[in-house]
């Protein structure tokens, strides 16, 4: 599955939505396009670099009940089991003529009373393909040369529900639907060439010409798919659930619409075309549960204008009355675990949420600040789920000590802890209001909880400034507009020379950096002036 690179102005890609999560989540609004701040510039990184947002998972024993649940599996169970001891078959190894029925049959394809269809067989026979492809069923031949079918070594493991050669299973099938899926889409090509001219070196020419042209019609579907189901992967992670339902016109605008544009008449034109191209490959892999979909409207492009049809899908969302007529798609949970897969098998780090909460608190906190691709709130309540509060909130603080690179994160990090805890941190966090790292942030947080504490002298203000401030540095780099928001609400007096004059001599490991920030962002020149000046001065102090 072929990632997705960062949003450029050559190379647009869709954002998800975002939530407001500490520590700013490295911008993970713009999923594909967020980067491990600490210490690394833009240059320094692979512009196609992939950054995939952790996901939940449903329970395992789910995941095996819905892949039995799929109409195309659990006929595949079927006929498998059907073809014991053994079943003559053809040379190719497809059912004999007069099989053919009463598989359909078995599968419950005809209405009672009714008469087989060709519809019928040609659906009993997929499902004998897939089970063949699945190696559920084992074509051989016997001593006397007669081709017969058996029941795969797969078979009574899949029946019994184990759960890991069901899932296998599914996700084999997953793959060859997928591929089906790509070219079906690109087989229209093989069938539009031109009339032969009677040269046989010229139709073999064009024959070749059209070759590739189908060849490449099948590698710009494969490359959509996997572009769609990624955007759907990023959806359902960040989505509340039961929101995770995308309009097929959004996702075709999220492939093709650059950020932060509106989609002109050439690009609405674009979206159209893709809406068309996706539908029916989303389709195919619906059949399967990876996808819940509703195919457009066919109606839908008679009845209006291309670009208007795709301009209302843009803008249509799934509680729009009309909105189903687009299109609408949505990963499921087996959706999610397939896509998973395929993203963990090309190489990209594809975290399951709660990887980093399974060790003590510092393991926590660092695993964290040092992790682009994380949701912070969700692995801080991973871990604190089932843990004794102010036992859990001291070993949090002890772990947000530290004057290392990521210290000003554990402890932004750790006040987040701290406000899912509530009122139940209250007795760890008054045990460390005199602490020189801590003890700023501890009388802030009381504070915000409505107690009365002490206003901590002049120099913890300080020093707890510069620290707070460092942790949005490191988890806003390159984010100008959130750094001004931040600056703007500094203390400077109208005597902003006084005011530096402090502010440099604060022993943090992070006070140049932020006098710099302020020095390039304010908006006020005296004091950009006076904060650069003390940078320097701060780290003429550091030497």
């Amino acid at each position: 599955m072929a990632g997705r690179r960062r949003t450029t102005s050559d190379n647009p890609s869709p954002t998800g939505p975002a939530e407001g999560l500490l520590p700013a989540d490295y911008e993970l609004a713009d999923l594909y396009g967020a980067f491990a701040a600490h210490g690394e510039s833009d240059e320094d990184l692979d512009d196609s670099a992939v950054l995939v947002p952790p996901i939940q998972l449903a329970p395992e024993a789910e995941l095996v009940a819905a892949a039995l649940a799929v109409p195309l599996i659990d006929h595949a169970l079927k006929l498998a089991r059907w073809t014991a001891p053994h079943r003559a078959v053809d040379e190719f190894g497809d059912l004999t003529e007069p099989d053919r029925e009463p598989a359909a049959r078995l599968l419950g394809y005809p209405a009672e009373g009714e008469e087989v269809s060709e519809e019928d067989v040609v659906e009993a026979m997929r499902a004998w393909s897939l089970a063949c492809d699945l190696d559920l069923i084992e074509i051989g031949t016997t001593a006397d040369g007669a081709h017969v079918a058996v029941p795969g070594p797969d078979l009574e493991p899949a029946e019994q529900g184990d759960a890991e050669t069901v899932l296998e299973l599914w996700l084999t099938a997953a793959g060859i639907v997928r591929e089906l899926a790509v070219e079906a889409d690109s087989l229209d090509l093989d069938t539009e060439g031109g009339e032969e001219s009677g040269e046989a070196g010229a139709d073999e020419e064009a024959a070749e010409a059209r070759l590739a042209e189908v060849e490449e019609a099948r590698e710009e579907a494969a490359e959509l798919l996997d572009e769609a189901l990624q955007v759907l992967y990023e959806t359902t992670a960040f989505a509340e659930p039961g929101q995770e339902t995308v309009p097929l016109g959004v996702l075709a605008a999220l492939l093709v619409v650059p950020e932060g544009e509106e989609p002109d008449e050439e690009l609405l034109g674009d979206i159209t075309d893709l809406m068309v191209m996706l539908d029916p490959m989303l389709g195919d892999l619906a059949e399967l549960g990876l996808l819940e979909h509703r195919p457009i409207d066919p109606e839908l492009f008679e009845e209006e204008e291309s670009e208007e049809a795709a301009a209302a899908a843009v803008e249509a969302s799934d509680e729009d009355a009309d909105s189903d007529r687009f299109g609408l798609v949505r990963l499921t949970p087996l959706g999610q675990f397939a896509v998973r897969q395929w993203l963990l098998e090309d190489g990209y780090d594809a975290p399951l949420i709660g990887e980093l909460a399974q060790g003590d608190a510092e393991a926590l906190l660092r695993g964290i600040s040092e992790t682009a691709n994380v949701i912070p709130g969700r692995e801080l309540l991973a871990w604190l789920s089932g843990r004794e509060p102010v036992a859990a909130a001291r070993e949090l603080l002890d772990a947000a000590r530290g004057l290392d690179t990521y210290s000003p994160v554990r402890r932004l990090l750790c006040l987040q802890a701290m406000d899912l805890l509530g009122t139940d941190a209250r007795e760890a966090v008054v045990e460390v209001v005199d602490d020189e790292v801590l003890g700023g942030a501890a009388r802030s947080w009381l504070r915000s909880q409505g107690e009365e504490v002490v206003a901590p002298e002049r120099g913890m203000v300080l020093w707890t400034m510069i620290d707070t401030f460092a942790a949005q540095l490191l988890t806003n780099e390159g984010e100008a507009g959130v750094l001004q928001e931040l600056i703007r609400g500094l203390p400077v007096t109208d005597n902003p020379a006084s005011f530096f004059g402090e502010v440099w001599r604060v022993q943090h490991p992070y006070t140049a950096d932020v006098l710099d920030a302020v020095g390039e962002l304010h908006l006020e020149r005296n004091v950009a002036k006076e904060a650069r000046k003390a940078a320097f001065k701060a780290r003429s102090q550091s030497k």
